[in-house]
């Protein structure tokens, strides 16, 4: 992405990288207020220059702490063969009807009052997809091992020779 494009934040703010434990639930309600299971609106922080970033969708996958749901962002642009983002095919979200992308490997945070609009509910076996690709996240130090490294935060196994 690049920052040159972006906007500033709102005055509510928006999502930002989020690196702590996610307590994923699904929990769908179209009543006004984001809900685990929902595709909804948001301000996004680019990766690259977080002081700027663009209003999209993303969908909400559980809490990141008590005042902060924990998203994941949508793209309709096609990542097909990189690893960190999943198809998860067209719906009511999209107008058009686009195929849509959610890229499973970066975790934000955002408080309920910067979510700009609910879009749709997620079907039960598109979450439990994007559950499986975005795995366990313990920590952030997986995520700061491939930021540093470029590769997976796993360390390379070192054979011992027996003595």
């Amino acid at each position: 992405m690049s920052s040159a494009a972006g906007t500033a934040p709102p005055s509510d703010g928006g999502a930002r990288d989020f690196s702590g434990r996610v307590r994923w639930e699904y929990r769908p309600r179209m009543n006004g207020t984001p809900d685990p299971g929902e595709i909804v609106w948001t301000w996004v922080a680019y990766e690259d220059d977080p002081s700027v970033g663009k209003d999209r969708p993303v969908v909400v996958i559980g809490r990141a702490d008590r005042r902060q749901l924990a998203v994941l962002m949508l793209s309709t642009r096609d990542h097909s063969g990189d690893p960190r983002w999943l198809s998860i095919g067209t719906g009511d979200w999209d107008a058009q009807h686009r195929t849509s992308w959610v890229r499973s490997d970066r975790i934000l945070a955002v408080r309920p009052s910067a979510i700009r609009r609910e879009g749709s509910v997620l079907p039960r076996s598109v979450y439990e997809a994007i559950r499986t690709a975005a795995g366990p996240r313990d920590s952030g130090l997986r995520r700061s091992f491939r930021r540093l490294f470029g590769r997976s935060a796993r360390p390379p196994i070192t054979p011992v020779e027996p003595r």
